[in-house]
C-alpha cells in the first residue's frame, strides 16, 4: 500500500513556521486534503494520489481504437495512441506484453486493447497499460485460434512423433478441396508435369462458409476409410482469416489426426497458417507446394535412370574386360598333362639325392649318440675291490682315531679331577680348619659379628659341633 506525505503550513512565515509530515494511506489522505482547507500539496503528491485513486476505481477494460504515432523504444517497449473520431488516450505496452503477439502493430490499424487505466506520475499523463492486443473485429478469432492450438498443443497433436512420412513414390493421390476452386486446378497441372502416370482422386467439399468445416470433416474420414490412395492433399486458396476459418475448426483437426493415410495441408499463401497445418502429416505453404512435394520429378527421375543406366553399362564392360583379362593370365598358366608330370618327375630326380644325402647324416648322428652314451655307460660301473679296500683302510683309520680321542679326554679328566680336589673346602677342614655359622643362618666372619651368649654351628673336617660364646676378641 502506498503512502503519502502530506506537509501542513500555518500562519507563520516560512523562514520560520516548522514543517509536520503526516504518512497517510493515499485515500486517507485524499480525504484529509479535501477537508482541509489551505494545505497545498507538491505535484508529485498529487500525482501519485490520482494514481493510486484511478487504479482503485477503474479495473482492466476492453477499448478499441485506432492506433497512432506508434513508437518502438531501444527498451523494447512500445508507445502509441489509441484514437476514434473525437478523443485520444496514450497507451504503453512492455516488451513483455508485446513479446506473446504473433503479429506486429502499426499505425492506422483499428484493434481492440485490454488495458488497466493509470498515471504516468513524471509527466501527469492519463495513460493505459496495455495487457493484450489483437484486431479489432477479429479478436475473437484470434483469441478462438489460440485457445484451440494450444489445447491441440497440449492434446499431443502436433508432435513429429506421430507423424507419418510420405511415400516416395505413390500411385495415386487424394485431393481434398472444392472442384470450382483455383486450387484443384494448379495441384492436377503440377501433377500432371512432374508424374503424369500418377492416378487422382478428388474428394469434393465446401472450403468456406456455414458447414464446410463438416464437410472437410467427412472427405477427409472418407479418404482414409477407402484407403484408396498413398497419400491426401488437403488444399485451398488463399483468402482472409475468415475465409480460412473452416481449416481452424477443431472438427477437420481432429479428422485429420485420425486419418491413417499421410496428408499434406496446402492452404492459402505462405504467410497464412491454420491449425489444419499443425496437425498434417507435414506443411506445404501453398496447394502447388503441395503437389511438388507429394509426387517425384519425372524430369529428374528420367535424368537419375538415364545415369544409372550409364552406370550400369560401364560396371558391365569393366566386369567383362576384367574377366577377359583374367582368362588371358589362365590360359598362359594352362600347361599339357604330359609337361606337367615331366617336369614332377625331373623334380624328383633332383630331390632323391638330397634325400639320400640327408638319410646318411642322420644315421651318423644317430651312431655318435650311441656311442657317448656307451662310454657314459662304462664310466658309471662301480668297481666293488677298490670300494672294499678303500672302506677297510677307513675302518682301521677311524679305530685309531677313537683310541686317541678317548685317550685325550682321559688325561683331561683327571686334570680337572685334581683341580676340583684342590678347591674342595673339605680338605681344607680335613687339616684342622673350622667354618663358624649363625644358628639363624650367616657364615660369621669377624669377631665383630659375634657377642656374648650367642649360639653358633661350627662345622669341622669330620662332623660338626653346636657351641656358646663366652667372650668375643675383636
Amino acid at each position: 500500500m502506498r503512502r503519502a506525505i502530506l506537509s501542513r503550513r500555518d500562519d507563520a512565515p516560512a523562514a520560520a513556521r516548522p514543517n509536520t509530515m503526516i504518512d497517510l494511506d493515499q485515500h486517507d489522505a485524499l480525504q484529509l486534503a479535501t477537508r482541509i482547507a489551505g494545505v497545498p500539496l507538491t505535484v508529485t503528491q498529487l500525482n501519485a494520489i490520482t494514481r493510486s485513486v484511478l487504479e482503485r476505481a477503474l479495473p482492466a477494460l476492453w477499448v478499441s481504437g485506432e492506433i497512432s504515432n506508434f513508437t518502438r523504444a531501444a527498451s523494447g517497449h512500445c508507445y502509441f495512441s489509441l484514437k476514434d473520431e473525437q478523443a485520444q488516450v496514450r497507451c504503453v505496452m512492455f516488451r513483455h506484453r508485446l513479446a506473446l503477439l504473433d503479429w506486429s502493430p502499426a499505425n492506422g490499424e483499428h484493434v481492440e486493447v485490454r488495458a488497466s487505466p493509470g498515471l504516468y506520475e513524471a509527466r501527469g499523463e492519463f495513460q493505459l497499460n496495455v495487457e493484450f492486443l489483437r484486431r479489432a473485429g477479429l479478436g475473437l478469432l484470434f483469441e478462438r485460434f489460440t485457445r484451440l492450438k494450444t489445447r491441440l498443443e497440449a492434446e499431443g497433436l502436433f508432435e513429429p512423433q506421430r507423424k507419418k512420412p510420405l511415400p516416395p513414390f505413390p500411385r495415386r493421390v487424394g485431393v481434398v478441396t472444392s472442384v470450382a476452386g483455383a486450387a484443384l486446378r494448379d495441384v492436377l497441372s503440377t501433377l500432371r508435369r512432374r508424374m503424369p502416370g500418377i492416378g487422382v482422386v478428388i474428394y469434393p467439399t465446401l472450403v468456406q462458409g456455414e458447414g464446410a468445416a463438416q464437410q472437410i470433416a467427412s472427405a477427409i474420414g472418407t479418404a482414409s476409410e477407402r484407403a484408396e490412395c498413398d497419400v491426401l492433399i488437403l488444399c485451398r486458396g488463399g483468402g482472409s482469416l475468415e475465409d480460412l476459418w473452416a481449416f481452424n475448426e477443431e472438427s477437420v483437426a481432429r479428422a485429420i489426426a485420425a486419418c491413417r493415410i499421410p496428408l499434406v495441408s496446402g492452404v492459402g499463401h505462405e504467410t497464412d497458417f491454420t491449425i489444419a497445418d499443425f496437425v498434417a502429416d507435414m506443411r506445404a505453404p501453398t496447394p502447388t507446394a503441395a503437389a511438388e512435394l507429394v509426387s517425384p520429378d519425372g524430369v529428374q527421375l528420367g535424368l537419375r535412370l538415364e545415369a544409372i543406366a550409364a552406370a550400369l553399362r560401364r560396371a558391365v564392360w569393366r566386369g567383362l574386360e576384367r574377366r577377359m583379362q583374367q582368362a588371358d593370365y589362365l590360359a598362359r598358366r594352362l600347361l599339357h598333362p604330359g609337361e606337367r608330370i615331366g617336369a614332377q618327375q625331373r623334380h624328383l630326380d633332383l630331390l632323391l639325392p638330397r634325400l639320400r644325402t640327408a638319410w646318411g647324416r642322420a644315421q651318423d648322428a644317430r651312431e655318435w649318440r650311441l656311442v657317448r652314451q656307451r662310454d657314459r655307460l662304462r664310466a658309471a660301473v662301480p668297481r666293488a675291490a677298490e670300494l672294499r679296500d678303500a672302506t677297510a683302510a677307513l675302518a682301521v683309520r677311524l679305530r685309531r682315531a677313537q683310541a686317541l680321542l678317548l685317550a685325550g679326554h682321559a688325561l683331561r679328566l683327571e686334570g680337572l679331577a685334581s683341580h676340583l680336589s684342590h678347591l674342595d673346602p673339605r680338605q681344607v677342614l680335613a687339616r684342622g680348619y673350622a667354618i663358624v655359622s649363625r644358628k639363624e643362618g650367616g657364615v660369621v666372619y669377624a669377631a665383630a659379628q659375634l657377642a656374648s651368649g650367642d649360639e653358633v654351628e661350627i662345622l669341622l673336617g669330620q662332623g660338626s659341633a653346636d657351641a656358646r660364646v663366652i667372650g668375643v676378641k675383636p
